[in-house]
């Protein structure tokens, strides 16, 4: 983080980068030094109202995030910033977003936890728009123009007043990642879908606290030792708080409707009796030796996730991954539930032995039993997911060796990746498919 006297004391000179809090009320004059090189500006943590007039004389300017401020309109000022792809206003009282107020090389939209009760027919006319984050507002309708958002990957609508998804949405082309919880959709649900009738608890009082092995956006997640339970476990403690993705009430409910399988992390178990009244869930500890698979997306890279320079996998864990993962979502799907998140940054493997686990339900959504071909729609858009991750572990297997299981996996997501969403594969399908690559491999010789 920046402060004020490093800006006006020149000791930013030529930053690319600029990170500015501290109760901030107004954009700093002595920030227009800067916009001959200038790239990402973070207004985050201040009590901004509104922009300047002359924010566009940040010419190179591709990156503005100014959440967690005092801002109930969304700056028409934005509009005017030629260079500007990705816009974050997160944790304001925004009410109204002025048709201007859109960049026209629009990539990247977080307008997470606001007031908005509508959109302007604006936001389809941005062909570059991939990723769009609205949980947490009063939204009923989405404007009709996003039906040409034919590069939208990315959607986050959860928790807000949505009574129906508009027919349109599921036939966007490269639509991926959806969640939709916490909407009056008035969807019925399987209720044996539903675990936590079943779902045994632990008291507060009978655990103890280890150390603390992530923090989400929906929780805190510690080791714990509880008695007289035969292995070690997890707790997530939810923080109750509108997040990116949605409500952490939701994220439970659907973690409890998935139900157990080897490749998903899920709960054995509820919490009672927290001092302070927080939910939380119970789950077996992932052994130390799990890695993350990828590191989530980038600013650049936006909707895909971003693996380490040179990453390679050997042909048969790159297909091990595939058919657990595959087999997963599959089982998500047959209890009713769509992941929502489903890429490389939530699935830990052992490297050595090849078992991933895929979790991180934050974005999930109970699909309606009710409206099997609204379910099969929407299944049909995680599919495309799916297809990114099976590329992406293509083009790490090494050609060279082993170019019948690159050929595989690129062919099969070639076939999830089709801009037609009816023209997709189940993921049982292409479970189905990558069991028979995998016995094709365990019977070859050698």
């Amino acid at each position: 983080m920046h402060t004020l006297e490093q800006l006006r004391s020149g000791a930013l000179a030529g930053a690319r980068r600029l990170d500015l809090a501290g109760g901030v009320t107004e954009l700093p004059n002595e920030v227009f030094d800067l916009a001959d090189t200038l790239e990402v500006l973070n207004l985050s943590g201040n009590r901004l109202r509104d922009l300047p007039p002359h924010l566009p004389r940040l010419h190179k300017l591709q990156v503005l995030f100014a959440s967690d401020n005092n801002l109930t309109v969304l700056p028409e000022v934005l509009g005017d910033c030629p260079s500007l792809q990705v816009v974050g206003f997160k944790g304001n009282r925004i009410k109204e977003v002025p048709p201007a107020a859109l960049p026209p090389a629009l990539r990247w939209l977080i307008l997470t936890d606001n007031a908005l009760g509508s959109l302007p027919h604006t936001l389809g006319q941005r062909p570059a728009l991939q990723k769009l984050m609205l949980a947490g507002n009063q939204l009923q309708a989405l404007p009709e123009s996003l039906q040409a958002a034919h590069r939208l990957e990315l959607l986050r609508l959860s928790a807000n007043r949505m009574p129906q998804v508009p027919a349109w949405l599921t036939e966007l082309p490269r639509l991926s990642w959806l969640a939709l919880a916490g909407n009056p959709l008035g969807w019925g649900f399987a209720s044996a879908n539903d675990g936590s009738s079943t779902l045994p608890t632990l008291a507060w009082p009978d655990l103890v606290l280890g150390r603390l092995l992530g923090e989400g956006a929906s929780g805190h997640i510690h080791q714990v030792q509880a008695a007289h339970w035969p292995q070690p476990l997890a707790l997530k403690l939810f923080k109750g708080e509108v997040t990116s993705d949605g409500l952490p009430s939701d994220e439970m409910a659907a973690s409890l409707a998935a139900g157990p399988h080897p490749a998903l992390t899920t709960p054995v178990a509820r919490l009672s009796g927290h001092p302070a009244q927080a939910q939380g869930l119970l789950m077996p500890l992932i052994p130390p030796a799990h890695v993350n698979l990828a590191g989530p997306p980038s600013l650049s890279s936006c909707t895909r996730d971003v693996y380490p320079p040179g990453f390679a996998l050997p042909a048969a864990l790159a297909l091990r991954i595939a058919l657990e993962v595959a087999s997963a979502v599959a089982h998500l799907h047959q209890r009713g539930v769509m992941h929502g998140d489903l890429y490389a940054h939530n699935i830990l493997i052992d490297p050595v032995h090849g078992q991933a686990q895929l979790g991180d339900f934050g974005a999930a959504t109970r699909l309606p039993v009710d409206q099997p071909q609204l379910s099969q729609s929407l299944q049909a858009l995680e599919v495309r997911a799916l297809g990114c991750l099976l590329e992406e572990l293509g083009a790490a297997v090494n050609a060279p060796d082993d170019p019948a299981a690159t050929q595989g996996l690129q062919a099969l997501a070639r076939v999830c990746l089709s801009e037609q969403p009816r023209q997709r594969p189940t993921v049982a399908e292409v479970a189905q498919a990558l069991q028979g690559m995998q016995d094709l491999r365990d019977t070859e010789p050698g």
